[in-house]
């Protein structure tokens, strides 16, 4: 337990730091996808790979899979594909890293494939896994949010090294982990692509999403259609907000001026009837709020 803990805590765990570039390149220049010594480039007979049971995916695109295995049939498989020894059978091999093109191959009728072997344990093999395919960019919205959710959750990762492990911003991680607060039914018909994840980020917020998802589909609505319709049906406590931000308050305001000069951002109150409310601070760039974090940690606002 101690050991699991340990490794939460450095961070960067070592498939994720190799694929990072945090750890020496191979022989051939690849960038090394998880700890442990490297094997050199490798032919393997298809029969004896298997999927991993830490295959983030669940869906595979027909018509994009068509168009690769045209492709392994014409060039062969290009890019040798990640494997582990099977640790329920030294004969076999388990696929971390490129199902995708040992299933086309085998589609195309190739009996061999190049290979690397590497030496993972299942840790390394989960995360090595998730996030290859988040940046292959060939998971469903869902698959994807799950993946961070996974990495952040069971590896310790925070946002800021996923979204530069996948070469996004750290807002799209944030807004696709946001799309596994939707109800499950909304989910679903995320996944048989009834609607987009345009639409879902739109009902997150929304009163009864499960009943405007529906409406959605029925009506054809486009994302700002949804957002326009998502706005009327927002719930009645985040009317009245909207309704008292429309007719400022001037000590509100006197306190939001006040409040930005000490600080030098923008900052907005919003107060309800019952006493309480929030205070948002607006800022332009990780660093304006990183330099807001550190002065209130330093108690520095006069």
């Amino acid at each position: 337990m101690m050991a699991a803990e340990d490794t939460r805590k450095r961070g960067l765990g070592r498939g994720l730091s190799a694929l990072l570039g945090d750890e020496p390149a191979d022989k051939g220049g690849a960038m090394a996808p998880a700890a442990g010594p490297v094997g050199p480039i490798t032919t393997l007979p298809v029969e004896l790979m298997q999927p991993s049971p830490y295959q983030p995916r669940k869906h595979f695109d027909d018509e994009a899979f068509a168009t690769l295995v045209e492709s392994v049939r014409d060039k062969g498989v290009l890019q040798p594909i990640l494997v582990r020894r099977d640790p329920k059978d030294e004969r076999r091999y388990e696929i971390v890293a490129g199902e995708r093109r040992w299933r086309a191959a085998q589609q195309a009728r190739l009996h061999e494939i190049p290979v690397v072997v590497r030496e993972m344990n299942d840790r390394d093999t989960l995360e090595v896994a998730l996030v290859e395919n988040l940046q292959r960019e060939d998971l469903t919205p869902l698959e994807e949010a799950e993946a961070y959710r996974r990495l952040m959750n069971e590896f310790g990762h925070t946002q800021e090294v996923l979204a530069k492990a996948v070469g996004k911003s750290r807002s799209h991680v944030a807004n696709m982990m946001r799309l596994l607060s939707l109800p499950a039914s909304v989910q679903r018909m995320l996944d048989e692509r009834e609607i987009s994840a345009g639409h879902a980020r739109s009902l997150i917020n929304a009163e009864n999403p499960e009943e405007l998802a529906k409406e959605i589909r029925r009506r054809g609505l486009n994302v700002r259609q949804t957002e326009d319709l998502s706005r009327k049906t927002k719930p009645a406590e985040d009317k009245k907000m909207t309704a008292a931000a429309a007719r400022p308050d001037p000590n509100i305001s006197a306190l939001e001026h006040d409040l930005a000069e000490a600080i030098g951002l923008k900052v907005t109150v919003q107060a309800k009837s019952s006493g309480k409310g929030t205070m948002t601070i607006h800022f332009d760039s990780p660093e304006q709020l990183d330099d807001v974090i550190a002065r209130l940690k330093d108690e520095d606002l006069s």
